[in-house]
């Protein structure tokens, strides 16, 4: 079967760099209790609370809004603003060495991230495989969050290739879900080995 793919489009956070909230608060809670944490997340609705920030939200206001919902939380909830660089554990080396690659085979590369505008520059030039990508769009630059389908739509605006003719490679399952709806090729990342053996079946790699 012929290669479709003519475009690659990456995600970064839990794709190529090691972003987990779980990096920052082992800090602030006993190191063999990791169930803590999550029930710490789950209680404060992290993850939604968190995607306004993905959005644009600032984080001095998203700190604010929810302090005051959980005071008895507000200081990690701060800690969590002020430390957020922490939740970066370093890039996810065997994806990185697969971007390297299809960069090699003159594959044109793309990012679609849900990142905050105000902590992207934190990592920008500290990952210099991010270099490589032809063009990113960052949810927090255009105010659209994955899985709305409109982020989607609007990197396709920016980019010569259809959705049928991009791969899309993701951790979040609703994420993949969506770009399928579209019409894109994906990929639920689960780890290098995995998308390797992907790329493989695509004859991509």
């Amino acid at each position: 079967m012929k290669n479709p793919i003519k475009a690659i489009i990456f995600d970064f956070g839990g794709v190529l760099i090691d972003w987990n909230p779980h990096n920052l608060y082992r800090n602030y809670f006993p190191k063999d209790e990791p169930q803590a944490i999550d029930d710490f997340l789950d209680e404060i609705g992290f993850y939604t609370w968190n995607a306004e920030q993905d959005r644009g939200r600032s984080f001095a206001e998203g700190v604010a809004v929810l302090s005051v919902k959980f005071p008895h939380r507000a200081a990690l909830i701060e800690a969590y603003a002020a430390h957020w660089i922490d939740s970066i554990a370093g890039e996810i080396s065997g994806t990185v060495e697969i971007l390297q690659k299809l960069k090699g085979k003159a594959y044109p590369l793309y990012g679609l991230s849900n990142w905050s505008a105000e902590t992207f520059p934190l990592v920008s030039d500290e990952f210099s495989f991010l270099s490589e990508f032809d063009d990113i769009v960052l949810s927090g630059d255009v105010k659209l969050v994955k899985p709305e389908l409109a982020i989607f739509k609007l990197l396709l605006g920016k980019i010569k290739y259809l959705a049928s003719e991009c791969l899309f490679i993701d951790d979040s399952l609703p994420n993949v879900e969506a770009a399928i709806s579209l019409g894109f090729h994906a990929h639920h990342f689960e780890s290098p080995e995995a998308l390797r053996m992907a790329l493989k079946e695509y004859q991509i790699l």
